[in-house]
């Protein structure tokens, strides 16, 4: 994928997923969502047991499960479906997807440039640190645009 085109893809994911932040809204409640939907709907674990198909007792699993982030994606589905609710799964950035991967060029190309730098300071070469900022941009402009930036550490 050229790089307009992943520009385009972030821009147009960053704009859907603006509407889940911001992301505090969604913290589940502490014994989680099964639980406290089942609890506000006045709903038994047997009755949602039922409605679900298992045992009570498989119920209880499912809520700690949940409260305690282990629960799979099916059966929390499952859950939902026999509340009469839908799962919504979503993976939220923290910050825009352009940011991150500027991030990540900027990371590589300070780490890159310092190496240079070093080496060039043992062999007194050195060269001033005002343009750095300049050479970060130019390197990531001119090295960095088109390379895979999420093969290396």
């Amino acid at each position: 994928m050229k790089s307009d085109t992943r520009k385009r893809a972030r821009g147009r994911l960053d704009e859907r997923l603006q509407a889940l932040q911001p992301i505090d809204r969604f913290r589940a409640p502490p014994k989680g969502w099964v639980r406290a939907l089942r609890d506000a709907l006045g709903m038994t674990g047997a009755q949602l047991g039922t409605r679900i198909g298992v045992r009570p007792q498989t119920v209880e699993s499912i809520e700690k499960s949940e409260a305690a982030g282990t629960i799979q994606l099916n059966t929390l589905r499952r859950a939902a479906e026999a509340l009469d609710c839908t799962l919504v799964y979503a993976l939220v950035p923290n910050s825009s997807l352009d940011a991150v991967v500027e991030a990540r060029a900027r990371k590589i190309a300070t780490r890159e440039l310092q190496r240079v730098a070093h080496t060039m300071r043992l062999e007194a070469q050195g060269t001033e640190n005002a343009d750095f900022e300049s050479r970060i941009q130019a390197y990531i402009r001119d090295r960095l645009s088109e390379r895979d930036l999420w093969n290396e550490a």
